[in-house]
């Protein structure tokens, strides 16, 4: 790993640029034609590609965007005037990653968990991503809370498969992105959300230690400390704020350089005051706090676009106005009053 650290250094500096974060644009086929269903937008690998190049050809977005994730039909894909799409991000500064798990698949004799597939050829098929222009990766384990769950086997199941494939990245140069996610679904209270994860990250470190991974060349994507939506008593961003650096501190070594959370079905404008509250009312913690949000970026950008050539610009102005909101809120600057102007 030793020949690649310089570079992958340098994507880290990259994708931590201040005031930016990451928009997750790697959506499976079947996660995105949901989307499409609900704006009436047909799902084609044309109209895929279409709605990917319009929010990655959105002006000044690099004013707010480091990097974007990409699902592997997108970084293989070409824009309209036949320029590949990793190549439209780089000339903007923004770097480009993709999306290497597999999904998810029912964990044998633990009902109702799940561990993540995807190890099998990921040497091979990270060596192809890194020649189309990949310079990070992520992986997503799904935790779920229930009855009697997460259990301490598939806490461990999915960190060692996030540990594994974080070695494998480093291996050849590629920045992995471990995203541990446990699910806002279901009625659990903020409290029972940060005992579990707490306890999925003392155990996701333990195993990234074991298998020497260079905490200094990734980023983690973590959950927020929410309650379940489902729960009677919701959160103020000042409590989600409170609960999840309270987790963080600790369970993340000081040596990562980045935590980039996922919105997790969080509302756009939440979101966004969730990530403001810790980093406006913080001085000093040894990560930079941002976004990697999929659905949380791009939820107004679809309602305008609606499959509609015309909508472009529409769309367009609504993407970078959440870029922007988000940017805000990176540095702990964001106001409710801004979601109008």
């Amino acid at each position: 790993m030793s020949m690649f650290v310089t570079e992958m250094q340098k994507t880290v500096v990259e994708l931590t640029a201040p005031g930016k974060g990451i928009l997750a644009a790697d959506e499976s086929s079947g996660t995105i034609e949901k989307r499409f269903k609900v704006v009436n937008a047909p799902s084609t690998e044309e109209t895929r590609r279409d709605y990917r190049e319009l929010l990655f050809s959105t002006p000044g977005l690099n004013a707010f965007i480091s990097g974007v994730i990409l699902f592997e039909e997108t970084l293989k894909q070409k824009g309209a005037a036949g320029m590949p799409l990793p190549q439209m991000l780089a000339a903007q500064g923004i770097v480009p990653g993709i999306k290497v798990d597999k999904g998810t698949v029912a964990l044998p004799g633990f009902p109702g968990e799940k561990v993540t597939q995807g190890l099998d050829g990921l040497a091979e098929r990270l060596g192809e991503y890194k020649r189309l222009g990949a310079r990070f990766a992520k992986w997503r384990a799904v935790i779920d809370i229930g009855a009697g769950i997460p259990t301490a086997q598939a806490i461990a199941a999915n960190a060692h498969a996030l540990a594994r494939y974080a070695g494998l990245c480093q291996e050849q140069g590629v920045v992995p992105i471990v995203e541990p996610e446990v699910l806002m679904d279901g009625n659990h209270t903020l409290s029972t959300c940060a005992r579990v994860t707490e306890e999925v990250l003392h155990t996701v470190f333990g195993e990234l230690n074991r298998q020497r991974i260079s905490l200094e060349c990734m980023i983690l994507k973590p959950n927020m400390v929410v309650p379940g939506i489902g729960c009677p008593e919701q959160a103020t961003p000042e409590q989600i704020a409170r609960a999840t650096l309270t987790c963080f501190r600790r369970t993340v070594p000081a040596a990562v350089p980045g935590i980039y959370f996922l919105s997790g079905g969080q509302g756009d404008a939440a979101a966004t005051a969730n990530l403001n509250a810790m980093n406006a009312h913080v001085d000093k913690l040894p990560w930079v706090l941002s976004f990697s949000y999929g659905r949380a970026l791009q939820a107004p950008a679809i309602n305008a676009w609606r499959g509609q050539a015309a909508n472009k610009a529409s769309a367009q102005k609504a993407l970078f106005q959440r870029a922007r909101l988000n940017g805000a809120a990176r540095q702990g600057k964001y106001s409710a009053a801004m979601e109008n102007a």
